[in-house]
């Protein structure tokens, strides 16, 4: 959690968050002003669906942001599973600032809570097997901090950050140059720290690329017959990396197929927002 919380802490999310509150507050509330309601309320995030939760520390965040006075008691953890009708939090507060922050709050909760609901799945579906699910960048501009982090309260396992945190040369690299060259070009080059990888997407570069030193390979597009092979050509000299089209319905095949990594996109750029309501449950307007 602390390690959570130190990354939402970040200037980058701070920025993201400014800008979700400012698209929705910068007018103001029509309605809510319209209507003169006021007084302390008492409003319940609740699950309209079982879901893995994520997104105490931005929950805090965005309200902390923006600069209102509101009690948040979470009743449940980053990475638990919640079933459907479950209270997330109680919200205490002036009842206009509830109603401000509402929106904001529940699409980062969403899409979070969507993202680490998705992962969960992912990771279920390859238990037992040495298999990891990681992400990729393929992340929603700017949300690639809080999509990770998803990521991570789902059980899955981050992949590079950024350009600066991996070496992963790609077949548009190899457009350059042969697999074996660009492997022990990176190899010479690369700072230490950094692991070198390599895309293949036939076993005949597979070979090239465990020849020149290559610690990670990322088999692109391959069948899970074809990993199968390719497990046994590598024989543990790398890890093997299972990255495109893999589905929830072939991602169990890829893991019994030796896959150390599998890679998917989908958790990131196609997860489906969790069903999570915010209603209030009490208003006190004579205080």
């Amino acid at each position: 959690m602390a390690r959570m919380i130190e990354e939402v802490c970040s200037p980058m999310v701070d920025a993201l968050v400014d800008l979700a509150l400012a698209e929705d507050l910068s007018g103001g509330d029509a309605t809510t002003a319209a209507c003169g309601v006021a007084g302390q309320a008492v409003g319940c995030l609740t699950a309209r669906q079982p879901l893995i939760f994520c997104g105490a520390a931005i929950a805090w965040r965005v309200i902390r942001r923006a600069g209102v006075s509101i009690d948040l008691a979470l009743d449940v953890d980053d990475g638990q599973r919640v079933e459907g009708g479950q209270a997330l939090a109680r919200l205490e507060g002036s009842l206009v600032e509830i109603l401000a922050v509402e929106r904001t709050l529940l699409n980062f909760l969403q899409r979070l809570c969507g993202v680490a609901t998705l992962t969960r799945k992912y990771v279920d579906a390859v238990a037992g097997t040495r298999a990891r699910i990681t992400d990729t960048r393929k992340t929603v501009p700017g949300w690639r901090t809080l999509d990770k982090l998803a990521v991570r309260a789902g059980g899955g396992s981050n992949h590079r950050q950024d350009l600066s945190s991996g070496i992963l040369i790609k077949d548009n690299h190899l457009m350059a140059t042969a697999v074996g060259e660009a492997v022990r070009r990176a190899r010479e080059r690369a700072p230490h720290s950094l692991r070198v990888e390599v895309e293949v997407d036939t076993l005949t570069q597979l070979e090239e690329a465990l020849s020149a030193g290559a610690e990670l390979v990322l088999l692109d597009n391959m069948s899970p017959e074809e990993v199968e092979r390719a497990v046994s050509i590598n024989n543990g000299r790398a890890l093997l990396e299972v990255s495109g089209g893999v589905v929830l319905e072939t991602v169990r095949a890829y893991a019994e197929a030796g896959a150390d990594l599998i890679s998917v996109g989908a958790l990131t750029h196609s997860a489906p927002a969790a069903d999570i309501a915010l209603d209030i449950a009490h208003v006190d307007s004579s205080r």
